[in-house]
């Protein structure tokens, strides 16, 4: 895996979130079903991206290696932007909070890259849209209804 899957990734996360209801869609995701918008994001890079379906097992390891990271430095940092949001005085510092968690963030991003195969170049869009689909609905499962705009937005990019 070199550092281009990386950056394909990266690149895809951030087309794809900018794109309308996608973040709302992430949000959601993540503060009512407790799911992690970067293994969200992972499903639908591996389908768009022509590497393919996640099964049961490369699910788990995906989570596997997104926790360590979530848990010790990536939701700390949430929770103290959040406990700064309105804060007087505070704004500089918000903001700053805000650029350290999106680093962060990166490097979960760089951590779960070198799980992903290969593409496969001859992938169609349709294929690999159907891919992105089947693997964020795996992973979302009980909330699929709240994946649906990120769902419809992957169709759009792979089109």
């Amino acid at each position: 895996m070199t550092a281009d899957a990386f950056e394909d990734f990266w690149s895809f996360a951030l087309r794809l979130y900018a794109k309308p209801g996608v973040a709302p869609a992430c949000l959601e995701l993540q503060d009512r079903h407790g799911k992690d918008v970067i293994i969200a994001l992972y499903c639908c890079w591996l389908g768009a991206s022509g590497r393919g379906r996640l099964d049961e097992a490369g699910l788990a390891k995906a989570e596997a290696t997104a926790r360590p990271w979530r848990s010790a430095v990536v939701e700390p940092l949430r929770r103290t932007r959040h406990a700064l949001k309105g804060v007087a005085g505070a704004e500089a510092l918000y903001g700053r909070m805000k650029q350290i968690e999106l680093d962060a963030e990166r490097t979960a991003f760089q951590r779960l890259a070198p799980l992903a195969p290969e593409p496969d170049p001859q992938t169609g869009g349709a294929s690999r849209a159907a891919a992105a689909r089947e693997n964020l609905l795996l992973y979302a499962a009980d909330s699929a209804a709240a994946a649906e705009p990120i769902i419809v937005a992957v169709g759009e990019l792979t089109r």
